[in-house]
């Protein structure tokens, strides 16, 4: 019986590994997926793992063993888990996600930073092995209805500015949800500002960066912070805010959930948690 085979089971909770395990998104997943009953935690990674069990680290008290790896590949040889989450960095998350698809596993991707041609690559993969996967620059479903509304504001103002604000320890920038949102914005509105005046920058980036359909993009970086983002729109005599926080990451756990339930009826690399929702 495959993988997979095993997995479409009634019976049978859906296995989960969660890559990133004591990151601060990666800890909140762990917590999440380990309480859920219709999920079942079998493996977590982390570079460098404690000696003890995820149970004892987390102070879990259901009879449940689930080890720490330092190892990706590890822990889908031991594991073989349906689903991964992977929760890691820019720097390795495209290594990562081919092993996990390699192993026959379905990835849901909370790592941004991803090139086009590494997504495309990804999405090749997954449907050579007749995978689906997710990819979702956030999990927050408040974070989802403000770009929508953001796209429909698109109709209707022609002039916006994407501000996105987040921890200080965040390594890319812009974020993926400021990517997203501009991305579905283009779609309603083909080029934005185009009666602004001429520009000319006194210091370089003052004005941020620009998406192809003219859309300014501002990173903030400050401890303190979480997830944030606006949406500023102006028009004559008026102005529209459309913003989006994140207070706490447990804000993005629903939908963790909801994209570990979506991603089996998936094929090929989805882009965005709207697109299950």
């Amino acid at each position: 019986m495959s993988l997979q085979q095993e997995q479409n089971l009634d019976s049978a909770p859906l296995t989960i590994g969660v890559i990133g395990a004591l990151g601060k998104m990666g800890s909140e997943a762990v917590k999440t997926v380990f309480k859920e009953p219709q999920l079942e935690l079998v493996g977590a990674v982390t570079p460098r793992p404690p000696t003890c069990t995820v149970n004892t680290h987390f102070g879990f008290t259901e009879n449940k063993t689930v080890h720490f790896s330092a190892d990706v590949k590890e822990m889908l040889q031991a594991a073989r888990p349906a689903i991964c989450v992977e929760l890691t960095n820019p720097e390795v998350v495209f290594e990562n996600v081919m092993s996990i698809v390699a192993a026959g596993s379905r990835p849901i991707i909370g790592t941004t930073g991803l090139t086009d041609a590494q997504r495309n690559t990804i999405d090749r993969a997954l449907r050579e092995k007749g995978l689906g996967g997710m990819l979702i620059p956030n999990f927050a479903i408040g974070a989802i209805l403000m770009m929508k509304f953001a796209q429909e504001a698109s109709k209707y103002l022609e002039h916006a500015e994407i501000i996105e604000l987040h921890h200080n320890k965040k390594a890319d920038a812009p974020s993926g949800t400021a990517l997203k949102t501009a991305a579905l914005m283009a779609e309603t509105r083909e080029k934005f500002g185009l009666s602004n005046a001429p520009e000319k920058e006194t210091l370089q980036g003052a004005r941020g960066g620009e998406s192809a359909a003219g859309i300014k993009i501002h990173s903030v970086r400050l401890p303190g912070l979480v997830a944030h983002q606006e949406v500023i729109f102006g028009g004559t005599g008026q102005t529209l805010t459309i913003r989006h926080d994140s207070i706490d990451r447990t804000s993005f756990m629903p939908g963790v959930v909801l994209a570990i339930k979506k991603v089996s009826q998936l094929h090929g690399l989805v882009y965005g948690l709207e697109q299950v929702l």
